[in-house]
């Protein structure tokens, strides 16, 4: 059994997991326009993922601790390191246009970890954009609807219409709710300064506000020129069960709570997809 809890704690902590949550969404664009599977983009944005929320996690403790990592860190440091390789291995195999989008959202990530600006413009210590009050979960929508929609339409040089920028938007609010049980569970650590959406409005406020997001998306998939009936009962059930996750979150969650319930539910979506199809 401690064999067992030791690789959850492995999958979660390097990123695996969600990485996996990341690879569903996008695998999802490619279903809901029709396109083909494509390997290449798949798997970048998995091993992309496992790099960026690497780096993005544990830059600062390899920093200061580099001499004397413990043995799970450095385990991650090795499995990042070749999620890294695989990562420009499958880049190379995108078009330009496909690339210059990605490094349009690799600034955006590597800035989210590096402090870059004078301390005097920031609201705590850390000089990174995560540390700007409020913007954490607003930056991670973006990334994640950049990577999971514009990466897969772009590399297939399909138009921009009014479905896609629809599927855009569903995506990035579903992503904001996604983050709100994490804003739950760490509104006991974060300081005051980081103006999180639970330090804001509260915590009855946050549930409210994912409750109505997640109606939000449910709502936008009318406004598509092509959806079915499929589709919408297959968002229903996710928009159900996302909100009763939403709703029972709390300060004191168990561990694997948001890192695995909550993550793992874009997996779900891809599995019901897949299982409707």
């Amino acid at each position: 059994m401690k064999l067992v809890k030791q690789l959850l704690n492995f999958y979660l902590n390097s990123s695996i997991h969600v990485a996996l949550s990341v690879y569903a969404l996008t695998y999802i664009t490619l279903l809901e326009f029709g396109f083909s599977y494509e390997e290449n983009v798949l798997n970048f944005v998995f091993y992309a993922s496992v790099t960026g929320y690497n780096f993005v996690k544990y830059f600062g403790v390899a920093k200061f601790h580099h001499r004397r990592l413990a043995n799970w860190l450095k385990a991650i440091q090795v499995f990042s390191f070749f999620a890294f390789i695989l990562m420009c291995y499958y880049g190379l195999q995108l078009s330009l246009m496909t690339l210059m989008c990605i490094a349009g959202f690799g600034v955006v990530t590597f800035l989210y970890a590096i402090p870059f600006l004078p301390k005097e413009l920031f609201l705590d210590q850390q000089n990174n954009l995560r540390s700007i009050g409020g913007l954490k979960i607003y930056l991670i929508g973006l990334v994640w609807m950049g990577v999971t929609v514009c990466l897969p339409i772009i590399e297939n040089e399909y138009a921009v219409g009014t479905d896609v920028i629809i599927t855009a938007l569903q995506r990035y609010v579903y992503v904001l709710v996604l983050m709100l049980p994490f804003e739950i569970r760490d509104l006991q650590y974060d300081s005051l300064k980081l103006s999180t959406v639970p330090q804001k409005i509260g915590v009855k406020g946050t549930k409210l506000m994912g409750v109505i997001l997640l109606f939000v998306f449910f709502v936008l998939e009318f406004f598509k020129d092509e959806t079915h009936q499929i589709k919408i009962l297959v968002l229903l059930m996710l928009s159900i069960l996302t909100g009763v996750l939403v709703l029972l979150s709390s300060k004191k969650q168990n561990v694997y709570y948001a890192s695995f319930w909550v993550e793992a539910l874009p997996i779900l979506w891809l599995i019901l997809m897949l299982l409707f199809a």
